[in-house]
């Protein structure tokens, strides 16, 4: 049908002529019905009929492909981006648990390798870590740190060596640092934290003591004001022990004025002021020698050491679970050889320490101190009672010598002790003239033996210095060197 005015539009076309309408398979008229099925089958045989699309623009295309790439794209990122999140989730993990390990109120951050290799002449390795038992020795100086320290070195498997003198000039830096509230905190915002600063003082105490000798099996450090941080020391070498050297201290503050040992803060001119600076030394190391613990830190009497050498080191080398060796007794015998006790000319009891262990300098100051001081003693110095002395006792009793020591005692007396040929720097008096060139020399004199002394008005002194004395007053001008300087 059309609307009024309009053609209408043309219907399908007619269907085949003898093809009947009801039948979808356009049956034919005139044909029998049982006809009309192989038709039918030929019909559905034939192709349908492939109907013509209509060809999109290509910019569609297009579009359609830079969306998919940009799925793509972004299903891979997201993809990387979780993997590497789980990634760093789990090294995060791994990192805690290495900090909570460590951690603690002085844990410490270390590296991988901490050992320090060495090898000794005869090409041994040896391993050094901070769980190594290093053994450190100290007290007030003028106690017998050197003679401690030279004993040690004496047994074949330890080593102590000089005074390194950096060690306990570092240590009270870092005790600076942590009692200065205002440093502290300036180091904590600059990263530097106790940590840090743990770390470091543990790596470089121990290259110091590792690498200024010869390598040994045990090391061991003499430095007398190192044992002021022995609590400090203990938790950076968890493993460490320490030998605190006790000594009267009357006979220390003697023997520092007579031997003009220059020590910080102690005015070598008064008794009571050296008395007083030596009491509050001792008190620091005693204390904190007590806080550590007797299973690792032991005080050791200078007067025992002297009169029973033999007992009081094995009470060490049993302390210090070191075997046993009689060369502990003689240390004298090896000072200058390999593997033995290497002295130094700068230390101020060089010239003491290569005699045997003898009771000489264990009285020498009874009649030099004033009487007013004497009077004030356990005012002035209230550790020596704390320390087993008796404050008023002149002379103090001391206890008796072992044998061996009364013959080692008359050795020096005598002099009948070999110096050794090989001692960093020799005692010997060299002469510089500058204005004054008179050939003079130290051979007319026939000077005897090094250690020989001199009667005089004013005590005994050394045979060299008397020489010397008479030179300076010969030639004014000149220049007299001793060496080494405790002889000057």
């Amino acid at each position: 049908c059309a609307a009024p005015g309009q053609t209408p539009r043309p219907g399908p076309p007619p269907p085949p002529p003898g093809i009947s309408l009801r039948s979808p398979f356009w049956s034919q008229g005139g044909v029998e019905q049982q006809n009309e099925l192989p038709r039918a089958r030929s019909f559905l045989a034939r192709p349908l009929p492939v109907w013509k699309l209509k060809a999109k623009p290509a910019h569609v295309d297009e579009e359609r492909m830079r969306v998919t790439m940009k799925r793509a794209l972004l299903g891979v990122g997201f993809a990387i981006a979780l993997m590497v999140s789980a990634h760093l989730g789990q090294q995060m993990l791994q990192c805690q648990q290495i900090l909570s390990q460590g951690s603690g109120p002085r844990g410490l951050m270390r590296p991988e390798n901490e050992e320090l290799v060495m090898l000794d002449s005869n090409r041994v390795e040896y391993r050094y870590s901070k769980e190594m038992p290093l053994i450190f020795i100290g007290g007030v100086p003028r106690s017998g740190t050197t003679l401690m320290r030279a004993m040690l070195d004496a047994h074949p498997e330890v080593r102590c060596g000089e005074e390194t003198r950096i060690i306990p000039r570092v240590l009270a830096m870092r005790q600076a640092w942590s009692k200065s509230g205002r440093e502290k905190m300036r180091l904590d915002e600059a990263g530097v934290t106790d940590q840090v600063l743990d770390a470091a003082m543990q790596a470089f105490i121990l290259e110091v003591i590792a690498k200024h000798g010869e390598p040994a099996r045990y090391l061991c450090n003499k430095d007398p004001f190192t044992l002021k941080s022995s609590v400090y020391l203990s938790r950076l070498f968890p493993n460490s022990k320490f030998l605190l050297m006790v000594r009267d201290g009357r006979a220390s503050v003697h023997s520092m004025i007579t031997r003009k040992v220059t020590i910080a803060g102690f005015d070598l001119s008064s008794y009571r002021d050296c008395l007083t600076k030596w009491n509050k030394a001792i008190e620091v190391m005693y204390n904190q020698c007590l806080e550590i613990g007797r299973a690792r830190c032991l005080p050791v009497y200078y007067e025992q050491l002297v009169l029973h050498p033999q007992k009081s080191m094995r009470d060490i080398v049993e302390f210090l679970d070191i075997a046993w060796s009689d060369a502990v007794l003689h240390h004298e015998e090896l000072i200058g050889k390999p593997g033995g006790v290497s002295l130094s000319k700068i230390e101020r009891s060089t010239d003491q320490v290569i005699k045997p262990v003898n009771t000489e300098a264990l009285s020498r100051w009874l009649g030099h101190i004033p009487g007013d001081v004497l009077q004030d003693m356990a005012h002035i110095a209230p550790m020596l009672a704390r320390l087993g002395y008796d404050p008023y006792a002149n002379p103090p009793s001391y206890g008796h010598p072992d044998p061996l020591v009364i013959n080692n005692t008359h050795r020096v007396l005598k002099g009948d002790f070999k110096t050794p040929a090989n001692l960093k720097g020799q005692f010997q008096v060299k002469f510089l003239a500058f204005s004054c060139l008179l050939p003079l020399s130290l051979g007319f004199f026939s000077p005897p033996p090094p250690h020989s002394r001199v009667k005089s008005s004013q005590g005994e002194f050394c045979f060299h210095c008397f020489v010397a004395s008479f030179l300076v007053k010969v030639c004014p001008s000149g220049y007299i060197s001793i060496s080494p300087p405790t002889h000057t």
